[in-house]
């Protein structure tokens, strides 16, 4: 970032904050940094090399980001929208229900429908979104059929089976950045799951839910939905049911991370404590619900915490002591591009890369679409200037730089 830039932001900054009538005491309070750092951002002698900070600057300063970033060295490629993420929101858009109420359909086969929901989990937890979408562009309409085709001895379990097959494409809308896709698909979900008669599969669509909220920077409203529905899952919990353990932990891992993210540490670290514990209580190698629940998962919500509370060193350290082997592809990678973030706090790009480069190797398509990877690309990008060739590969992969052609 250049001297001039520095100033000319810092400049910009001073005009907004003023124009707000906010004090730089007050500025500081509400962008969670000190007064000294505003005003050293602010005479240009300090720069904002994460583009993360410069977002809550922008949002603080009710200002478009555009306005902060306008002269800024990089400018971030536009990137194409994501095949899976366009498809997946056809899948939701399609009047399915409609058309298996006109045309109807003959006697389902429960046991082929079963197989080609735990399909279509398979690619969700593998992060390959593309095949998931064309796997539920047809899974859809025929379990919507089958549950108005079915007998009523068939028709909780087709239920069940449309609940869980609305709860992976939620999922995969979550991870490529479409909230609202994955809200409809998750409330789907939930409305299935009560066709169904099954409470602990509408707290599952819940659980969907909670990680859409994070995901859409809603957190007062994750912890709203989470804390409801640990609450009313207690009772299923105090009998000791393994599947209501487990999922009561997965949402208390969720109001970890919306703790965090609120800058409430001792909240998060308490939720964090609670999760363990479920976890002990139910043991390795379950996945009730697909929620990967088990002292592993809780341990790479122990690393998000860490990075979303600014603790790079305690993220690393407690890194290297998780046992990924039973964990999906993509939760694997998404632990290696926590640790990307934990180096890039420590302003370490060239770990960073490595991490990132592992984590693509696992689930291309999560690392390449996610729009936290894309921040953090973005970031390591103004760290390390001039970028290194690996990270400008990297950049250009997932379309943060624009891809180089032949002339």
């Amino acid at each position: 970032m250049s001297e001039d830039y520095q100033k000319a932001l810092g400049r910009k900054i001073a005009f907004y904050r003023k124009r707000r009538g906010l004090s730089q005491r007050e500025f500081a309070r509400r962008i969670d940094r000190s007064e000294a750092w505003v005003s050293q951002v602010e005479r240009g002698v300090r720069r904002i090399d994460r583009m993360s900070v410069l977002e809550t600057v922008a949002e603080v300063l009710e200002v478009p980001l555009a306005e902060l970033a306008a002269e800024a060295p990089l400018v971030a490629a536009t990137a194409e929208e994501a095949p899976g993420a366009s498809r997946l929101r056809m899948v939701l858009s399609a009047a399915h229900s409609l058309n298996a109420i006109l045309r109807g359909q003959g006697r389902a086969d429960v046991p082929a429908l079963r197989e080609r929901v735990e399909r279509a989990w398979e690619l969700t937890h593998a992060g390959r979104y593309v095949d998931l979408a064309e796997e539920l562009e047809r899974l859809v309409p025929d379990l919507e059929s089958a549950v108005r085709a079915g007998d009523n001895g068939e028709r909780a379990e087709l239920f069940r089976l449309l609940a869980t097959a609305y709860q992976a494409c939620s999922a995969a809308l979550a991870k490529l950045g479409e909230p609202e896709a994955a809200w409809i698909a998750a409330d789907r979900a939930i409305m299935a799951g009560e066709r169904a008669g099954d409470p602990l599969l509408m707290a599952a669509g819940e659980f969907r839910l909670v990680i859409v909220f994070l995901g859409a920077r809603y957190y007062d409203q994750a912890e709203h939905t989470a804390r409801t529905t640990a609450e009313a899952l207690e009772p299923l919990v105090e009998q000791g049911r393994p599947e209501a353990v487990a999922l009561w932990g997965a949402i208390t891992l969720q109001r970890a991370i919306a703790a965090a993210r609120r800058n409430d540490a001792d909240a998060a670290y308490q939720y964090l404590d609670r999760a363990r514990q479920a976890a002990e209580r139910v043991g390795p190698g379950r996945n009730d619900y697909n929620t990967e629940f088990g002292p592993a998962n809780v341990g790479l919500h122990e690393v998000a915490v860490a990075v979303d509370l600014g603790d790079a060193g305690m993220a690393l350290r407690r890194a290297k002591s998780i046992d990924v082997t039973g964990l999906s592809a993509e939760r694997r990678a998404r632990l290696l591009i926590d640790v990307a973030r934990a180096h890039a706090q420590r302003r370490q790009p060239d770990e960073a890369v490595a991490a990132l480069e592992q984590a693509e190797e696992l689930t291309p398509e999560q690392v390449r679409e996610h729009k936290v990877v894309h921040q953090l690309v973005t970031d390591l990008l103004t760290i390390q200037d001039p970028p290194g060739p690996r990270l400008q590969a990297l950049a250009r992969r997932v379309g943060v730089l624009p891809v180089r052609t032949s002339t």
